[in-house]
Formats: C-alpha cells, structure tokens, sequence
C-alpha cells in the first residue's frame, strides 16, 4: 500500500497524475495538494482527499505527512519556462525553497520523492542532436537554472542523506485535458486547440525549431514506472533523459492537416519564447531510462495528433 502526496495536483500533470495514481493505488491514499485560487474541482475533488500543500510553507508539509501516514511525494509545484521568466525571484522560491522543504520533510519523515526536471535544464552549449543523458547543462533561463539546481540538490540527498530521490527530464507535455500553463512548449497544445476550434493559428515559435515533445500518457506512465523501479538498477537517479517524439512546429501542423485539411497557421515569433526553444535540444537521447527501468513511449505524431484531435473535439463541439 502506498500513500501518496501529489504538490501542485491541479496542474498539468497534477491533476492527470493524481487520478491516474488513485487507479494505480486504490488501496492506499492519494491527497491531492493544492494553493488556493487553484482548488481541485469535479473528480478530483470528489475522489479523495484534498489538502493546502504550498511548498514554501514546510510545516504545512510536514502537518500532511503525518496525518495521511505518506511515504512518497510527488512535487510538481513550478512556474514553466516563459513565466518563470516574468517571474524569476518567485520561481526560485517556489522551485528551489520550496524543494528544500520538501526534501528536509523527506528525510525526516523517510519519504521518497519525485520532482521533475525538464529539457529546460540544457543550455546553448548542450549537444543539439541525441543529447547525452551526461553532459553539459548551463540553461539560460531562470527555469532551467532551478531545473538543473533541482537535479543537483536531489542528488545531494540521496547521497547524503539517503533519501530516495528520483527524476525524469520531460519534454515538452501535450494534454487534452489542460489548457496551456506558460511553457515554451505549449505552442503544440495551443495549436490543437485553434484546429479543432476551426481558427488560424498564430505560430510564436519559429519554422525549422525541433523540440522533444510526449503525449500525457507517456509521461505519466514514465513518473510511475520510475518510482515503481527497483533502486538497485538506478544509476541516474536525478534525472533521466526520456524522448518520445520531436518536431518543429511545421511537422505538426502537417500531422493536424492529415486529420484537419482546411487548418490554416502563419508564423509571428514570440523573442522570449523563441530563444528559450533556441536554447534546447532537438532531441534527447534516452538510452539510460530504456536500461535502467526498462523505459519506451506508446505514443508517435501521428497516433497523439489522432487521439488529441478526437478528444479536443468530444470537449469542445
């Protein structure tokens, strides 16, 4: 049995991975966190308990740990590339404060604990093509900065303190289920949503950018088969590379005309969000996640743009 803290649980990936979790472990707890103007709504809400989870508060933290017993802390609490640009003292706050105490709660209370790291941790100098899962990460932005901050501390308590530590570098996430957040990525979900919409769509991120991208499936599938790995086949415990797909903005709006033939796009660069794209890698190589805890996507191009489109269309028409 396990019980299970979710930081950040109505987000995009909180709110589909709390659900997801509470099917995986129906025999145990999953409390789903939350700050306020971001209260959980409907199923979430309805399907387990909910707690005030701010990261930056600890012994709000800690208060949850004890009252549902939980021994694994899923903290997903961020602010994504672009707004983390906006706003950069309070993303180092909540990514990096906010991550201590989660992980002094941890070792206190013998937790294990998943935080997320991203493509976002990669900087100009990284290798573009098959990027390495060890090499060089200098990122210029506020986010990736946290991101590689994160890997490092994560490290530290494992290895110092023995605290079960344990991440995956996501790409860029496409979800029906949750309009964009900020990220640099989100042009993918936007532009979905303009096609099914029957909208131009205003492209602010440059033709010939090829950035790794997952479909939401694989990427909750990726955080639980992580942390359901055996420790003793983890060699990169902060963070594993893991790839599914990766296009620029031109292929996938080819794969949207497969299924859309009328869909109409124009491109207007967005300067911020292009020189965080510009910064990133084309592609990662994940051969470390497919040995380590046996790794692999369900998802291609052209089955997502499929499947995104039948959902978009069942939510919106």
């Amino acid at each position: 049995m396990k019980n299970i803290l979710v930081i950040g649980s109505t987000g995009q990936i909180g709110s589909e991975l709390t659900m997801k979790l509470r099917k995986e472990y129906s025999n145990g707890t999953v409390v789903a966190g939350y700050i306020p103007g971001a209260e959980p709504k409907g199923d979430l809400l309805e399907s387990g308990p909910a707690e005030y989870a701010n990261v930056c508060i600890a012994h709000q933290i800690a208060e949850i740990v004890d009252k549902y017993d939980i021994d694994t802390i899923y903290n997903l609490a961020a602010l994504l590339s672009a707004t983390a640009e906006r706003y950069p003292l309070k993303a180092w706050d909540i990514q990096m404060n906010g991550l201590l105490n989660i992980l002094e709660i941890a070792r206190e209370k013998h937790c294990a604990v998943f935080t997320p790291s991203s493509i976002g941790s990669f900087g100009p100098d990284t290798p573009r093509d098959n990027t390495p899962q060890d090499t060089i990460q200098r990122p210029t932005s506020m986010y990736g900065v946290t991101k590689v901050a994160t890997e490092l501390l994560s490290d530290y308590y494992f290895e110092k303190y023995g605290v079960d530590t344990r991440s995956v570098r996501f790409p860029g996430l496409i979800s029906y289920k949750t309009l964009p957040g900020g990220g640099t990525t989100d042009y993918a979900v936007e532009m979905y949503y303009a096609a099914v919409r029957g909208e131009e769509f205003v492209c602010p991120i440059a033709y010939g950018t090829y950035m790794d991208m997952m479909y939401m499936p694989d990427a909750l599938k990726a955080a639980i088969n992580l942390m359901e790995a055996r420790p003793r086949y983890l060699h990169h415990r902060n963070s594993f590379n893991i790839a599914s797909m990766s296009f620029d903005p031109e292929g996938l709006y080819k794969a949207i005309c497969a299924e859309i033939p009328d869909f109409k796009m124009r491109y207007e660069v967005d300067p911020v969000r292009q020189a965080i794209a510009d910064s990133w890698p084309n592609k990662m190589d994940d051969v470390c996640a497919r040995k380590e805890w046996g790794w692999t996507p369900s998802y291609n191009l052209e089955s997502m743009t499929h499947d995104m489109i039948a959902r978009l269309r069942e939510k919106l028409l």
